[in-house]
Protein backbone atom coordinates (compact mmCIF):
# COMPACT_ATOMS: atom_id res chain seq x y z
CA UNK A 1 0.00 0.00 0.00
CA UNK A 2 1.51 3.65 -1.07
CA UNK A 3 1.82 6.03 1.68
CA UNK A 4 0.11 9.32 1.39
CA UNK A 5 3.89 10.60 0.80
CA UNK A 6 4.47 8.91 -1.70
CA UNK A 7 1.18 10.01 -3.43
CA UNK A 8 2.50 13.82 -2.84
CA UNK A 9 5.95 12.88 -4.21
CA UNK A 10 4.14 11.47 -7.43
CA UNK A 11 2.01 14.58 -7.54
CA UNK A 12 5.34 17.22 -7.40
CA UNK A 13 6.75 15.98 -10.55
CA UNK A 14 3.75 16.79 -12.57
CA UNK A 15 3.55 19.91 -10.52
CA UNK A 16 7.01 20.84 -11.96
CA UNK A 17 6.35 19.84 -15.28
CA UNK A 18 2.47 19.78 -16.15
CA UNK A 19 2.10 22.75 -13.68
CA UNK A 20 4.64 24.90 -13.84
CA UNK A 21 6.94 24.40 -17.29
CA UNK A 22 4.27 23.23 -19.46
CA UNK A 23 1.46 25.59 -18.21
CA UNK A 24 3.91 28.73 -19.16
CA UNK A 25 4.60 27.09 -22.57
CA UNK A 26 1.60 26.62 -23.40
CA UNK A 27 0.15 29.56 -22.46
CA UNK A 28 2.73 32.34 -22.91
CA UNK A 29 5.56 31.32 -25.39
CA UNK A 30 3.51 31.87 -28.02
CA UNK A 31 2.60 35.84 -27.05
CA UNK A 32 6.09 35.59 -25.65
CA UNK A 33 7.78 34.67 -28.94
CA UNK A 34 5.65 36.99 -30.99
CA UNK A 35 5.25 40.33 -28.87
CA UNK A 36 8.31 39.80 -25.87
CA UNK A 37 11.05 38.13 -27.54
CA UNK A 38 10.12 39.07 -31.58
CA UNK A 39 9.92 36.14 -33.23
CA UNK A 40 7.83 36.65 -36.76
CA UNK A 41 4.68 34.51 -36.64
CA UNK A 42 5.74 32.34 -39.71
CA UNK A 43 8.95 31.60 -37.49
CA UNK A 44 7.11 30.75 -34.40
CA UNK A 45 4.62 28.46 -36.49
CA UNK A 46 7.77 26.96 -37.59
CA UNK A 47 10.05 26.70 -34.32
CA UNK A 48 6.58 24.47 -32.82
CA UNK A 49 5.98 22.26 -35.84
CA UNK A 50 10.17 21.60 -36.46
CA UNK A 51 9.72 20.78 -32.45
CA UNK A 52 6.60 18.15 -33.39
CA UNK A 53 8.81 16.50 -35.30
CA UNK A 54 12.18 16.13 -33.23
CA UNK A 55 9.81 14.79 -30.99
CA UNK A 56 8.47 11.76 -33.21
CA UNK A 57 11.81 10.65 -32.71
CA UNK A 58 12.70 11.24 -29.43
CA UNK A 59 9.66 10.41 -27.52
CA UNK A 60 9.39 6.58 -28.42
CA UNK A 61 13.07 6.26 -28.23
CA UNK A 62 13.13 8.02 -24.74
CA UNK A 63 10.17 5.42 -23.44
CA UNK A 64 12.68 2.49 -24.89
CA UNK A 65 15.66 3.52 -23.70
CA UNK A 66 14.04 4.19 -19.83
CA UNK A 67 12.52 0.58 -19.98
CA UNK A 68 16.23 -0.66 -20.43
CA UNK A 69 17.50 1.54 -17.47
CA UNK A 70 18.80 -0.34 -14.33
CA UNK A 71 20.31 1.62 -11.54
CA UNK A 72 20.28 1.71 -7.39
CA UNK A 73 17.31 4.03 -7.87
CA UNK A 74 15.29 1.68 -10.02
CA UNK A 75 14.16 1.81 -13.94
CA UNK A 76 12.26 5.01 -14.36
CA UNK A 77 13.33 7.49 -11.28
CA UNK A 78 17.07 8.41 -12.27
CA UNK A 79 15.83 10.19 -14.82
CA UNK A 80 14.15 12.75 -12.92
CA UNK A 81 17.13 12.46 -10.19
CA UNK A 82 19.95 13.15 -12.66
CA UNK A 83 17.62 15.62 -15.06
CA UNK A 84 15.97 17.46 -12.56
CA UNK A 85 18.75 20.71 -12.56
CA UNK A 86 19.35 20.46 -16.05
CA UNK A 87 15.27 20.67 -16.66
CA UNK A 88 15.09 23.74 -14.57
CA UNK A 89 18.24 25.53 -15.88
CA UNK A 90 17.00 24.98 -19.81
CA UNK A 91 13.85 26.45 -18.97
CA UNK A 92 15.16 29.07 -17.60
CA UNK A 93 17.60 30.06 -20.59
CA UNK A 94 14.60 29.64 -22.76
CA UNK A 95 12.98 32.75 -21.54
CA UNK A 96 15.83 34.60 -21.66
CA UNK A 97 15.83 37.14 -24.64
CA UNK A 98 19.47 38.13 -26.11
CA UNK A 99 20.26 41.09 -27.16
CA UNK A 100 20.62 39.54 -31.11
CA UNK A 101 19.53 40.43 -34.69
CA UNK A 102 16.63 38.18 -36.20
CA UNK A 103 18.86 35.86 -37.32
CA UNK A 104 20.76 35.14 -34.16
CA UNK A 105 17.55 35.34 -31.88
CA UNK A 106 15.86 32.50 -34.83
CA UNK A 107 18.66 30.46 -33.85
CA UNK A 108 19.01 30.94 -30.41
CA UNK A 109 15.19 30.39 -29.89
CA UNK A 110 15.22 27.09 -32.15
CA UNK A 111 17.86 25.74 -30.62
CA UNK A 112 16.79 26.41 -26.74
CA UNK A 113 13.36 25.30 -27.79
CA UNK A 114 13.96 21.80 -29.27
CA UNK A 115 16.62 21.08 -26.31
CA UNK A 116 13.83 21.85 -24.02
CA UNK A 117 11.86 19.21 -25.61
CA UNK A 118 14.55 17.04 -25.22
CA UNK A 119 15.35 17.55 -21.69
CA UNK A 120 11.33 17.42 -21.16
CA UNK A 121 11.54 13.86 -22.67
CA UNK A 122 13.94 13.52 -20.73
CA UNK A 123 12.15 13.43 -17.52
CA UNK A 124 8.27 13.31 -18.46
CA UNK A 125 8.58 9.86 -20.29
CA UNK A 126 10.12 7.89 -17.60
CA UNK A 127 8.04 10.48 -14.73
CA UNK A 128 4.68 8.80 -16.54
CA UNK A 129 6.24 5.38 -16.71
CA UNK A 130 6.27 5.44 -13.23
CA UNK A 131 2.68 4.74 -12.87
CA UNK A 132 3.38 1.16 -13.92
CA UNK A 133 5.84 -0.27 -11.67
CA UNK A 134 4.73 1.81 -7.86
CA UNK A 135 1.70 -0.55 -7.84
CA UNK A 136 -0.55 -3.31 -9.72
CA UNK A 137 -3.77 -2.59 -8.07
CA UNK A 138 -6.33 -0.69 -10.52
CA UNK A 139 -7.71 1.29 -7.85
CA UNK A 140 -4.09 2.91 -6.41
CA UNK A 141 -3.41 3.84 -10.34
CA UNK A 142 -6.55 5.91 -10.05
CA UNK A 143 -5.22 7.64 -6.83
CA UNK A 144 -1.94 8.18 -8.23
CA UNK A 145 -2.97 9.46 -11.14
CA UNK A 146 -5.51 11.52 -9.72
CA UNK A 147 -2.83 12.70 -7.55
CA UNK A 148 -0.38 13.51 -10.27
CA UNK A 149 -3.31 15.89 -11.87
CA UNK A 150 -4.21 17.74 -8.80
CA UNK A 151 -0.33 18.49 -8.37
CA UNK A 152 -0.36 19.54 -11.72
CA UNK A 153 -3.42 21.68 -11.40
CA UNK A 154 -2.41 22.98 -8.23
CA UNK A 155 0.63 24.28 -9.41
CA UNK A 156 -0.60 25.71 -12.55
CA UNK A 157 -2.85 27.80 -10.22
CA UNK A 158 -0.19 28.92 -8.16
CA UNK A 159 1.86 29.80 -11.66
CA UNK A 160 -0.86 31.52 -13.64
CA UNK A 161 -2.32 33.56 -10.52
CA UNK A 162 1.05 34.92 -9.68
CA UNK A 163 2.39 35.77 -13.18
CA UNK A 164 0.88 39.11 -13.25
CA UNK A 165 1.82 40.19 -9.54
CA UNK A 166 5.38 38.44 -9.79
CA UNK A 167 5.64 41.04 -12.95
CA UNK A 168 4.40 44.30 -10.92
CA UNK A 169 6.94 43.29 -8.59
CA UNK A 170 10.04 42.95 -10.81
CA UNK A 171 8.32 46.05 -12.45
CA UNK A 172 10.75 48.15 -14.69
CA UNK A 173 9.96 50.92 -17.59
CA UNK A 174 6.36 52.26 -18.20
CA UNK A 175 4.70 53.89 -21.28
CA UNK A 176 2.53 56.42 -21.33
CA UNK A 177 -0.85 54.23 -21.52
CA UNK A 178 0.80 52.20 -18.13
CA UNK A 179 2.05 49.23 -20.01
CA UNK A 180 5.72 48.25 -19.63
CA UNK A 181 8.11 48.91 -22.64
CA UNK A 182 9.33 45.72 -24.52
CA UNK A 183 12.69 45.86 -22.75
CA UNK A 184 11.26 45.50 -19.56
CA UNK A 185 8.90 42.91 -20.57
CA UNK A 186 12.18 40.83 -21.58
CA UNK A 187 13.57 41.60 -17.86
CA UNK A 188 10.31 40.36 -16.40
CA UNK A 189 10.15 37.13 -18.29
CA UNK A 190 13.75 36.32 -17.64
CA UNK A 191 13.72 36.59 -14.15
CA UNK A 192 10.56 34.49 -14.17
CA UNK A 193 12.42 32.00 -15.74
CA UNK A 194 14.81 31.73 -13.16
CA UNK A 195 12.50 31.80 -10.14
CA UNK A 196 9.92 29.06 -11.85
CA UNK A 197 13.23 26.84 -13.78
CA UNK A 198 14.35 26.73 -9.60
CA UNK A 199 10.79 25.85 -8.47
CA UNK A 200 10.43 23.01 -11.38
CA UNK A 201 13.83 21.49 -10.77
CA UNK A 202 13.06 20.84 -6.81
CA UNK A 203 9.85 19.34 -7.73
CA UNK A 204 11.28 16.63 -10.10
CA UNK A 205 14.03 15.77 -7.94
CA UNK A 206 11.92 15.62 -4.91
CA UNK A 207 9.79 13.41 -7.00
CA UNK A 208 12.72 10.89 -7.79
CA UNK A 209 13.15 10.95 -4.06
CA UNK A 210 10.10 10.02 -2.53
CA UNK A 211 8.75 7.20 -4.88
CA UNK A 212 8.98 3.39 -5.16
CA UNK A 213 9.45 1.21 -7.53
CA UNK A 214 8.01 -1.70 -6.43
CA UNK A 215 7.00 -3.92 -9.65
CA UNK A 216 10.16 -4.74 -11.95
CA UNK A 217 9.17 -4.47 -15.57
CA UNK A 218 9.51 -7.70 -17.83
CA UNK A 219 12.69 -6.94 -19.68
CA UNK A 220 13.18 -7.49 -23.25
CA UNK A 221 16.55 -9.17 -23.50
CA UNK A 222 18.11 -6.55 -26.14
CA UNK A 223 16.97 -3.62 -28.24
CA UNK A 224 14.75 -4.26 -30.93
CA UNK A 225 12.00 -2.09 -33.09
CA UNK A 226 9.41 -5.11 -32.34
CA UNK A 227 8.01 -3.16 -29.69
CA UNK A 228 7.60 -0.03 -31.36
CA UNK A 229 6.08 -2.18 -34.59
CA UNK A 230 3.96 -3.87 -32.19
CA UNK A 231 2.31 -0.95 -31.08
CA UNK A 232 0.83 -0.21 -34.39
CA UNK A 233 -0.72 -3.24 -34.17
CA UNK A 234 -2.14 -2.73 -30.97
CA UNK A 235 -5.63 -0.90 -31.10
CA UNK A 236 -6.22 0.24 -27.26
CA UNK A 237 -2.79 2.48 -28.04
CA UNK A 238 -3.79 4.03 -31.48
CA UNK A 239 -6.97 5.00 -29.90
CA UNK A 240 -5.77 6.32 -26.78
CA UNK A 241 -3.13 8.01 -28.60
CA UNK A 242 -5.58 9.70 -30.73
CA UNK A 243 -7.70 10.96 -27.88
CA UNK A 244 -4.68 12.17 -26.04
CA UNK A 245 -3.60 14.80 -29.17
CA UNK A 246 -7.28 15.62 -29.27
CA UNK A 247 -6.85 16.55 -25.65
CA UNK A 248 -3.94 18.70 -25.92
CA UNK A 249 -5.37 19.99 -29.17
CA UNK A 250 -8.65 20.99 -27.18
CA UNK A 251 -6.18 22.98 -24.33
CA UNK A 252 -3.59 23.79 -26.68
CA UNK A 253 -6.08 26.12 -28.92
CA UNK A 254 -7.18 27.87 -25.54
CA UNK A 255 -3.81 28.37 -23.98
CA UNK A 256 -1.97 29.17 -26.70
CA UNK A 257 -4.67 32.02 -27.55
CA UNK A 258 -5.73 32.92 -23.99
CA UNK A 259 -3.14 35.80 -24.53
CA UNK A 260 -3.85 37.08 -27.36
CA UNK A 261 -7.85 37.13 -26.06
CA UNK A 262 -7.06 39.66 -23.42
CA UNK A 263 -4.64 41.72 -25.47
CA UNK A 264 -6.56 42.70 -28.37
CA UNK A 265 -10.33 41.23 -27.67
CA UNK A 266 -10.81 42.94 -24.27
CA UNK A 267 -8.01 45.08 -24.91
CA UNK A 268 -5.67 44.66 -22.14
CA UNK A 269 -5.90 43.49 -18.88
CA UNK A 270 -9.19 43.98 -16.70
CA UNK A 271 -8.88 44.77 -13.13
CA UNK A 272 -12.28 44.03 -11.23
CA UNK A 273 -12.28 45.03 -7.44
CA UNK A 274 -8.06 45.11 -6.95
CA UNK A 275 -7.79 41.61 -9.17
CA UNK A 276 -5.68 42.01 -11.96
CA UNK A 277 -7.08 39.64 -14.49
CA UNK A 278 -4.76 39.29 -17.31
CA UNK A 279 -4.66 36.00 -19.51
CA UNK A 280 -2.71 34.19 -16.96
CA UNK A 281 -5.10 34.73 -14.45
CA UNK A 282 -7.96 34.27 -16.56
CA UNK A 283 -7.37 30.33 -17.35
CA UNK A 284 -6.23 30.09 -13.16
CA UNK A 285 -9.95 29.65 -12.82
CA UNK A 286 -10.10 27.34 -14.49
CA UNK A 287 -6.81 25.33 -13.07
CA UNK A 288 -8.77 25.65 -9.67
CA UNK A 289 -11.74 23.83 -11.46
CA UNK A 290 -9.51 21.24 -13.03
CA UNK A 291 -7.73 20.61 -9.34
CA UNK A 292 -11.22 19.85 -8.06
CA UNK A 293 -12.68 17.57 -10.62
CA UNK A 294 -9.35 16.34 -10.84
CA UNK A 295 -9.60 14.68 -7.40
CA UNK A 296 -13.03 14.05 -7.81
CA UNK A 297 -12.19 12.29 -11.00
CA UNK A 298 -11.81 8.32 -9.39
CA UNK A 299 -15.22 8.84 -7.72
CA UNK A 300 -17.13 9.99 -10.51
CA UNK A 301 -15.45 7.24 -12.56
CA UNK A 302 -16.91 4.65 -10.04
CA UNK A 303 -20.38 6.36 -10.03
CA UNK A 304 -20.38 6.32 -14.10
CA UNK A 305 -19.17 2.40 -13.72
CA UNK A 306 -16.15 3.01 -16.35
CA UNK A 307 -13.51 5.26 -17.43
CA UNK A 308 -14.55 5.21 -20.85
CA UNK A 309 -17.94 6.12 -19.92
CA UNK A 310 -16.64 9.10 -17.27
CA UNK A 311 -14.19 10.40 -19.95
CA UNK A 312 -16.98 10.58 -22.90
CA UNK A 313 -19.64 12.51 -20.21
CA UNK A 314 -16.44 14.56 -19.61
CA UNK A 315 -15.89 15.47 -23.23
CA UNK A 316 -19.84 16.59 -23.44
CA UNK A 317 -19.26 19.18 -20.58
CA UNK A 318 -16.47 20.52 -22.73
CA UNK A 319 -18.00 20.49 -25.97
CA UNK A 320 -21.64 22.09 -24.85
CA UNK A 321 -19.76 24.97 -22.97
CA UNK A 322 -17.64 25.89 -25.74
CA UNK A 323 -19.85 26.47 -28.09
CA UNK A 324 -21.59 28.95 -25.42
CA UNK A 325 -18.62 31.05 -25.20
CA UNK A 326 -18.92 32.02 -28.25
CA UNK A 327 -21.55 33.69 -28.09
CA UNK A 328 -20.71 35.52 -25.04
CA UNK A 329 -20.11 39.63 -26.32
CA UNK A 330 -16.81 40.28 -26.99
CA UNK A 331 -16.70 43.40 -24.49
CA UNK A 332 -14.52 43.44 -21.08
CA UNK A 333 -18.06 44.23 -18.93
CA UNK A 334 -18.69 40.35 -19.67
CA UNK A 335 -15.64 39.42 -17.85
CA UNK A 336 -17.45 36.95 -15.45
CA UNK A 337 -19.70 35.54 -17.79
CA UNK A 338 -16.58 34.18 -19.83
CA UNK A 339 -14.88 33.19 -16.44
CA UNK A 340 -17.72 31.31 -15.54
CA UNK A 341 -18.12 29.17 -18.67
CA UNK A 342 -13.48 28.42 -18.20
CA UNK A 343 -14.99 27.27 -14.96
CA UNK A 344 -17.65 24.97 -16.49
CA UNK A 345 -15.66 24.05 -19.08
CA UNK A 346 -12.84 23.06 -16.75
CA UNK A 347 -15.11 20.75 -14.61
CA UNK A 348 -14.84 17.93 -17.83
CA UNK A 349 -11.54 18.97 -18.32
CA UNK A 350 -10.53 17.95 -14.52
CA UNK A 351 -12.75 14.79 -14.88
CA UNK A 352 -10.65 13.61 -17.66
CA UNK A 353 -7.66 14.19 -17.19
CA UNK A 354 -6.77 11.69 -14.76
CA UNK A 355 -8.34 9.00 -16.78
CA UNK A 356 -5.97 9.41 -19.85
CA UNK A 357 -2.53 8.55 -18.05
CA UNK A 358 -4.90 5.81 -15.88
CA UNK A 359 -5.72 4.45 -19.25
CA UNK A 360 -2.65 4.68 -20.09
CA UNK A 361 -1.79 2.25 -17.64
CA UNK A 362 -4.48 -0.42 -19.04
CA UNK A 363 -2.81 -0.26 -22.15
CA UNK A 364 0.57 -0.92 -20.82
CA UNK A 365 -1.32 -4.08 -18.72
CA UNK A 366 -2.57 -5.13 -22.27
CA UNK A 367 0.60 -4.94 -24.00
CA UNK A 368 2.76 -6.77 -21.91
CA UNK A 369 0.17 -9.56 -21.73
CA UNK A 370 -0.31 -9.87 -25.12
CA UNK A 371 3.26 -9.68 -26.08
CA UNK A 372 4.92 -11.30 -22.85
CA UNK A 373 7.53 -7.95 -22.13
CA UNK A 374 6.79 -4.75 -20.60
CA UNK A 375 7.31 -1.84 -22.59
CA UNK A 376 5.81 0.56 -20.56
CA UNK A 377 7.91 3.52 -20.80
CA UNK A 378 7.43 3.45 -24.61
CA UNK A 379 3.57 3.02 -24.06
CA UNK A 380 3.71 6.13 -21.48
CA UNK A 381 6.42 8.32 -23.94
CA UNK A 382 3.23 8.10 -26.84
CA UNK A 383 1.30 9.94 -23.76
CA UNK A 384 3.72 12.73 -23.68
CA UNK A 385 4.63 12.58 -27.24
CA UNK A 386 0.51 13.88 -27.73
CA UNK A 387 0.77 16.06 -25.21
CA UNK A 388 3.82 17.75 -26.72
CA UNK A 389 1.79 17.15 -30.50
CA UNK A 390 -1.28 18.28 -29.68
CA UNK A 391 -0.21 21.51 -27.83
CA UNK A 392 2.60 22.28 -30.12
CA UNK A 393 0.69 21.92 -33.39
CA UNK A 394 -2.29 24.01 -32.32
CA UNK A 395 -0.06 26.54 -30.79
CA UNK A 396 1.28 26.69 -34.46
CA UNK A 397 -1.87 26.80 -35.88
CA UNK A 398 -2.88 29.67 -34.10
CA UNK A 399 0.13 31.74 -35.12
CA UNK A 400 -0.79 30.48 -38.55
CA UNK A 401 -4.22 31.55 -38.37
CA UNK A 402 -3.35 34.54 -36.52
CA UNK A 403 -0.86 35.48 -39.10
CA UNK A 404 -3.63 34.81 -41.80
CA UNK A 405 -6.01 37.05 -40.16
CA UNK A 406 -4.03 40.16 -40.17
CA UNK A 407 -1.62 39.98 -37.06
CA UNK A 408 2.12 40.57 -37.89
CA UNK A 409 5.21 40.94 -35.70
CA UNK A 410 9.06 40.49 -35.93
CA UNK A 411 12.68 42.06 -35.08
CA UNK A 412 14.25 45.49 -36.27
CA UNK A 413 16.88 44.31 -37.92
CA UNK A 414 18.50 48.03 -37.22
CA UNK A 415 17.76 48.13 -33.78
CA UNK A 416 16.69 44.93 -33.13
CA UNK A 417 13.53 45.69 -31.02
CA UNK A 418 10.21 44.01 -31.39
CA UNK A 419 7.50 45.21 -33.54
CA UNK A 420 3.68 44.31 -34.05
CA UNK A 421 1.68 45.43 -36.61
CA UNK A 422 -2.26 44.40 -37.00
CA UNK A 423 -3.51 44.68 -40.65
CA UNK A 424 -7.02 44.06 -40.25
CA UNK A 425 -8.13 44.22 -36.40
CA UNK A 426 -11.89 42.55 -36.07
CA UNK A 427 -10.57 40.09 -38.40
CA UNK A 428 -7.72 39.10 -35.89
CA UNK A 429 -10.78 39.88 -32.99
CA UNK A 430 -12.94 37.50 -34.90
CA UNK A 431 -10.33 35.21 -35.32
CA UNK A 432 -9.16 34.49 -31.77
CA UNK A 433 -12.32 34.31 -30.50
CA UNK A 434 -13.37 31.27 -32.64
CA UNK A 435 -9.93 29.95 -32.08
CA UNK A 436 -10.86 30.32 -27.95
CA UNK A 437 -14.39 28.54 -29.14
CA UNK A 438 -16.01 26.54 -31.53
CA UNK A 439 -12.19 25.13 -32.69
CA UNK A 440 -11.70 23.37 -29.31
CA UNK A 441 -15.25 22.52 -29.77
CA UNK A 442 -14.80 20.87 -33.46
CA UNK A 443 -11.68 18.92 -31.42
CA UNK A 444 -14.33 17.66 -28.81
CA UNK A 445 -15.99 15.83 -31.17
CA UNK A 446 -13.61 14.16 -32.89
CA UNK A 447 -12.56 13.18 -29.77
CA UNK A 448 -15.70 11.27 -28.44
CA UNK A 449 -16.40 9.47 -32.13
CA UNK A 450 -12.75 8.18 -30.73
CA UNK A 451 -13.79 7.44 -27.30
CA UNK A 452 -16.53 5.42 -28.65
CA UNK A 453 -14.39 3.28 -31.24
CA UNK A 454 -11.73 2.40 -27.97
CA UNK A 455 -12.18 -1.15 -27.09
CA UNK A 456 -10.85 -1.58 -23.30
CA UNK A 457 -14.45 -0.47 -21.15
CA UNK A 458 -12.39 -0.71 -18.20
Amino acid sequence: MASLKEKIGYALGDAAAGGITWKVMSIAFPLFFTNVFGLTVADTATLMLIARMFDVVTDPLMGSLADRTQSRFGTYRPWLIYGAIPFGLIFALLLYTPDFGPVGKRVYAYSLYLLMMAMYTAVNVPYGSLLGVMTENDNEKNQFSSFRMVGAYAMGFITLLSFPYIIEFIGGDKMADGTYTIAAKQHQYAVIGVFFGILAAAGTLACGLLTKERLKPVRAEKFSLKPFADLFKNKPWIYLTLVGICTNFFNGFRYAVAGYLLEYCLHGDVTVSGLIINYTVFMTFGEVTCMIFGGLSPKFTEWVGSKVKAFFYAAVICLVFSVIFFFIPMNPAYIWAMVAVVILTSVGVGLYSPLLWSMYADVADYATEKNGTSSTGLIFSSGTMAQKFGTAISGSLVALLLGIAGFMSGTDEVTGETIITITDMESVRSMVWALFSLFPAVIVVIMMGLLYLYPIKK
